[in-house]
């Protein structure tokens, strides 16, 4: 049984040169040398008569039967790694662990207050929570779920929009209080938090105002330290309706009028199809929802 089938590091060399596209970062995510690399390869390649990868200026990009190749060893893999978990998971009381990738102003301005409701609804399912701050998702395949700014649009994969968000101004009400009978209209009155992924542009448009981006201050490429920077009282910020929503709802941000426009970035809830975990990858996402239209 199983003849054809080659060592497990090679095939784990395959797989990390396709994602990479580089023997070297392969050798180094692995723990191996280039050599190693290179020789389990040259290996496959033998066995199977068969160019696996070309060079291209300094990149080694895979062929079309090696990019075949890799990503069914890749759904393998990821099929072992699940087997293992859920192995190990079966020895504490039938308790399941979910690895959930989320981005960061979402984690903590949302999602991380919440999850004591989730744990008393399904006290089977234990989270592990990983937080990302990239535009970019991360590989897929190293989470059971993710919650980020693109969808995952690789075959094998399930993608759904969490909620049709809009971005408002928000301000700290301590920081509004010293501009007597305030109104939308003093709003470039108040420092202007900048982040690096948005301009103030289409909500200044949307409220009437003059188009003019704020041009010093500090630069935030975060969204999540935008928002506790805003309730720090050093500034006005653009922000997403969810992020925000507890802060207002608490009075540490207030909004600014009623100014409103569509965001530019949504977040994704990606998984795999035909996920071992699927029954709690449903539970986790469908409780998501619950919370967003609640």
């Amino acid at each position: 049984m199983f003849k054809q089938l080659p060592p497990l590091q090679a095939l784990r060399a395959l797989e990390a040169a396709s994602r990479h596209r580089s023997f070297t970062r392969a050798a180094d995510e692995l723990n191996l040398t280039h050599s190693a690399i290179s020789h389990h390869l040259r290996n496959l390649e033998d066995a199977l008569g068969t160019p696996l990868f070309r060079r291209v200026g300094a990149r080694m990009i895979p062929t079309s039967a090696g990019a075949r190749l890799a990503e069914r060893v890749r759904f393998g893999l990821a099929e072992l790694d699940d087997a293992f978990t859920e192995a190990r998971a079966s020895e504490r009381s039938g308790t399941v662990r979910l690895e959930v990738s989320v981005m960061s102003d979402l984690a903590g301005n949302w999602l991380i207050r919440r999850l004591t409701g989730f744990s008393a609804r399904q006290p089977h399912i234990e989270l592990m929570l990983r937080v990302h701050a990239e535009l970019q998702p991360p590989d897929p395949y190293t989470v059971d779920l993710g919650i980020w700014h693109k969808r995952v649009d690789g075959p094998g994969f399930v993608s759904h929009k969490l909620v049709d968000d809009h971005v408002i101004a928000v301000v700290s009400p301590t920081l509004v209080a010293q501009i007597p009978n305030f109104t939308i209209a003093d709003t470039r009155a108040l420092p202007m938090l900048r982040f690096a992924h948005r301009s103030w542009r289409d909500w200044l448009k949307a409220a009437g105002l003059p188009l003019e981006e704020p041009s010093f201050g500090p630069i935030f490429d975060n969204a999540d330290s935008l928002v506790q920077a805003a309730i720090a009282g050093q500034g006005a910020v653009t922000a997403r309706r969810l992020v925000v929503r507890d802060a207002i709802e608490s009075g540490a941000l207030m909004q600014i009028g009623t100014v409103c426009v569509p965001a530019s970035l949504e977040y994704f809830v990606s998984w795999r199809e035909h996920h071992p975990r699927e029954a709690e990858i449903h539970a986790f996402f469908a409780w998501l929802k619950e919370q967003v239209a609640a």
